[in-house]
């Protein structure tokens, strides 16, 4: 078995109450890594009683994916801890620049300095530039506006850079020689219609990330990006996910820990 080097490594995973994150911060702990999981939990369009209802059905759709999001890190914690590992929570707003500071803070006075950063946190919500796509049924869509542009910009790209330039710094006062940052955005960062906020701030995420690998890497640091193509973390509906199992070469959808591994 080959040996990754993780033991005793800390790594910072974000979005990691669910999905990707939560997958991945289990793959890090496997491999006897110390993980913290910074998480958010948005304002939902759904009540307590729908989501609870979702949660129970497990059947895939917006409500199953707003009732995993809407869930804290805790679980992930102590299904770790169990397991024999180390992991602590923290649950903060990275579209507030000011949280940046405050999660690595948190991490370091509950595991110290962070070795490896995953930025897997995402705020997505649909919107167009044409009018005839608007829709207000199921993940509705809406007109591009200011508004929602900016809360793209500020969580998937704002938010990365931070987190990264943040990790750079304290990285370098304290003299480490051996670093990772690992980017997620989506296979459809060039262009995704009724979705166009969040493809193009995944793809500022790439461009952020092309840029600090040139840069850190003489420092130790790599710094890498991983684009999944659909991937059921509770969002796909079972018709949604029928068909785009039938268009893959696997003919199944991705799960997250294929993205964790």
């Amino acid at each position: 078995m080959l040996d990754p080097g993780l033991e005793g490594k800390v790594a910072l995973v974000t979005g990691a109450n669910h999905g990707i994150g939560a997958a991945t911060g289990k793959a890090l702990a496997a491999q006897r890594a110390h993980v913290f999981a910074a998480y958010f939990r948005p304002p939902c369009p759904a009540a307590a009683e729908e989501l609870a209802t979702a949660s129970a059905a497990g059947v895939g759709g917006p409500l199953l994916y707003w009732a995993r999001q809407q869930q804290s890190a805790d679980w992930l914690v102590r299904e770790i801890v169990d397991n024999g590992g180390t992991a602590a929570a923290a649950e903060a707003d990275l579209g507030d620049p000011e949280s940046v500071h405050v999660v690595f803070d948190r991490c370091e006075a509950a595991l110290g300095p962070v070795d490896i950063l995953v930025n897997n946190h995402t705020h997505a919500a649909k919107d167009t530039f044409d009018p005839a796509a608007v829709s207000a049924e199921g993940l509705t869509v809406e007109l591009i506006s200011r508004t929602v542009a900016d809360a793209h910009y500020a969580v998937n790209a704002r938010s990365y850079a931070l987190m990264m330039a943040n990790y750079v710094q304290r990285y370098l006062k304290r003299g480490a020689g051996w670093g990772r940052i690992i980017n997620v955005s989506t296979d459809a960062a060039h262009a995704h219609p009724s979705s166009i906020s969040y493809a193009a701030t995944k793809h500022a995420i790439e461009s952020y990330s092309r840029s600090a690998a040139l840069e850190v890497g003489k420092y130790g640091i790599t710094v890498n990006v991983v684009a999944p193509g659909p991937i059921q973390s509770g969002w796909l509906t079972p018709e949604q996910e029928t068909s785009i199992s039938a268009a893959t070469p696997l003919r199944r959808c991705g799960l997250p820990q294929d993205v964790a591994e």
